[in-house]
């Protein structure tokens, strides 16, 4: 049966209304919550960023069975990925094995700011594959030394160790972080557009890493992006906080200002026109069933946004989430 998240926006929302949404999306039905994690958001002028593994806690106590998944978080520079070890193993506690931890290479939006350098693919890459054997390796209960050539342990172990598995699940948008997801994580967390390119790039691959590594095909949690509006000018109202995520140079920006102009330069339709537009139940279903039917996806996340959000997710509950689990 596939499982149907509602996702968390912490560059839209602040984190007081995201616990409020997240006590509403367990009342509507949803089987689980993508939070996304980020220092800055990708606008300036309507964005947000709350610190995100605090209002994780906050939700964990607030509800008593939707899961909560980080979508995404990087463990590579801002956090030591011991230490990301360390917030799922708090989070698996606080929230009696809800938790499940979503990774990803990251944006320099969130670095940057920090004074990291944010080097290219590869490095990020094999970053990566050290943090999750690090990460892999302390959650699993392991008191660990650790010399790898980017991160380093010296007998460390969580003295608070989480009480279940907590899966690990990579951000993959291509090829080579498919494979990755296959063979050193739990499941593979991918943005669909086009199901037949999302088969392509990034499901046929892992399927083929797992299998050349004696793995099973890793879980699939499968997102898209739809708005929620009536017209044009309310499309792009509710757009607001988001539109930076498809100004040029989004992987390289470091002030939120920058994406903020870059976007408002750009013609609003070439902005909107990357995204679903929505308003009905039927026409949600006609969005996100293709995750279910084409994709497969054991985890279907209905990425949206409204000018009335508590609305729309009590309308999604109603109306929509009973039409996709007869599809699933």
């Amino acid at each position: 049966m596939t499982e149907l998240a509602y996702f968390c926006g912490h560059e839209q929302f602040h984190p007081e209304e995201l616990v409020r949404h997240a006590v509403l999306a367990e009342e509507a039905g949803f089987d689980a919550l993508l939070v996304s994690e980020h220092f800055h958001p990708w606008v300036d002028d309507l964005g947000a960023s709350g610190f995100a593994y605090a209002t994780l806690a906050a939700m964990a106590q607030v509800t008593k069975t939707i899961r909560l998944i980080t979508g995404v978080t990087t463990p590579l520079w801002r956090y030591h990925p011991a230490v990301v070890a360390q917030a799922a193993a708090t989070l698996d506690r606080l929230s009696a094995g809800r938790f499940r931890l979503g990774v990803g290479t990251g944006e320099n939006l969130n670095e940057g700011p920090l004074g990291y350098q944010f080097p290219d693919y590869a490095e990020r890459a094999a970053r990566m594959s050290e943090a999750l054997e690090i990460m892999r390796r302390l959650l699993d209960g392991e008191k660990l030394t650790f010399e790898g050539e980017y991160y380093t342990t010296d007998r460390a172990k969580l003295y608070s160790p989480p009480t279940h598995h907590v899966p690990i699940y990579m951000a993959a948008g291509g090829p080579k972080s498919a494979a990755l997801a296959a063979t050193k994580a739990d499941g593979v967390i991918t943005s669909v557009k086009d199901p037949a390119v999302t088969f392509e790039r990034v499901i046929d691959p892992a399927r083929k890493a797992a299998s050349e590594a004696g793995r099973s095909a890793p879980i699939v949690l499968a997102s898209r992006w739809t708005i929620r509006a009536e017209h044009h000018e309310e499309a792009w109202q509710t757009l607001g906080a988001w539109r930076g995520l498809r100004a040029p140079g989004r992987l390289e920006a470091v002030d939120p200002m920058d994406l903020r102009k870059r976007a408002d330069e750009m013609p609003r339709e070439e902005i909107l026109d990357k995204y679903t537009t929505v308003w009905s139940p039927d026409e949600y279903v006609e969005a996100y069933a293709p995750l279910i039917t084409d994709v497969g996806a054991d985890v279907v996340t209905i990425q949206t946004t409204s000018v009335n959000q508590p609305e729309t997710i009590a309308m999604l509950g109603a109306d929509v989430l009973p039409q996709l689990r007869a599809l699933g």
